[in-house]
């Protein structure tokens, strides 16, 4: 976000300045509402199988929401308004969640039916859950989700930021030393409030968040500080069609059956442990060959 909306803080002519705005924000409204559909398009939703069968929450969806919110935040709060949103955000979703009872079971339940979020989940999210009594991309666990978001805003401002005291090796060590600090915060904050994905609980933003920078902050120095950069094209026909390549892996083109018809073979040659190794890296040399020809071509699914 902070290198797509670079062109938007440049302006300085206030009516310009709006008009900018409210362009961004027909473009963040469009884009959230093409990933939360395609989203339920992962989950059946074209199978029509009717209301009560249809999973409307997504990893899309979590992603599109998550995005917009952190977007809206970056783009209407300075640098330390984000700050405090983001703990307000950590410490609000964890206060919530220890302290307002659940009819049934009490406050502070973190059982999959009687913590807060599977609860607002059964109550409020319409067709089905994915885990029957909670959804793991639901509701109410959307809201910490922003906070991993916006680390992400954070991590690119700083890597962004121009200035002589901070040169790319030392930028790269202070992003390596803050992972390490939100690992230990998440880990600290797992004592009283545990770290789990399902619920994303305050404590998981912080420990993923923290394994996401101290690998940003590795990759960033070989890659980018030390030029090593021959054995990166597999990540970049990725990156580059990231949108796409989840919605064929996730139903759209077959690419076990076409791993197993290519592999049979091989596959027969070894036990039946090693079997599900030999098609897996079938299916991943499929699929990067695809990326590989969409980028050679330049066709990439921009959302």
């Amino acid at each position: 976000m902070p290198y797509s909306y670079q062109k938007y803080f440049a302006i300085t002519h206030h009516t310009e300045k709006a008009i900018a705005k409210k362009a961004l924000y027909k473009a963040l409204i469009k884009r959230t509402v093409i990933l939360i559909l395609l989203g339920m398009v992962v989950n059946g939703l074209l199978q029509l199988q009717g209301y009560e069968h249809t999973r409307f929450a997504s990893v899309l969806g979590r992603i599109a929401l998550a995005a917009f919110f952190a977007a809206i935040i970056y783009l209407n709060f300075s640098l330390r308004q984000q700050l405090l949103i983001f703990v307000g955000i950590l410490l609000g979703y964890c206060a919530i969640m220890l302290f307002i009872p659940v009819p049934g079971y009490g406050a502070g339940v973190l059982t999959p039916e009687g913590n807060l979020s599977a609860y607002v989940d059964q109550l409020l999210l319409p067709g089905k859950l994915h885990r029957v009594t909670y959804d793991p991309e639901g509701l109410l666990s959307t809201l910490p989700a922003i906070a991993s978001a916006m680390l992400g805003i954070f991590t690119g401002q700083f890597i962004k930021m121009e200035s002589e005291k901070y040169n790319p090796s030392k930028k790269a060590l202070m992003l390596f030393g803050v992972g390490a600090l939100l690992l230990t915060l998440g880990l600290i904050w797992d004592t009283f409030f545990p770290i789990n994905k399902n619920m994303w609980t305050s404590s998981f933003v912080l420990f993923a968040g923290g394994w996401s920078m101290v690998l940003f902050a590795l990759f960033y120095y070989i890659i980018d500080v030390r030029s090593f950069q021959t054995w990166t094209p597999p990540f970049i026909w990725i990156g580059t069609n990231s949108i796409l390549i989840y919605l064929a892996a996730h139903g759209l083109v077959g690419f076990d059956t076409t791993a197993k018809f290519l592999f049979g073979g091989i596959m027969n040659q070894v036990s039946i442990d090693w079997q599900p190794v030999i098609l897996w890296i079938g299916i991943l040399t499929i699929q990067l060959k695809l990326l590989k020809v969409l980028y050679d071509k330049k066709w990439f699914l921009k959302i």
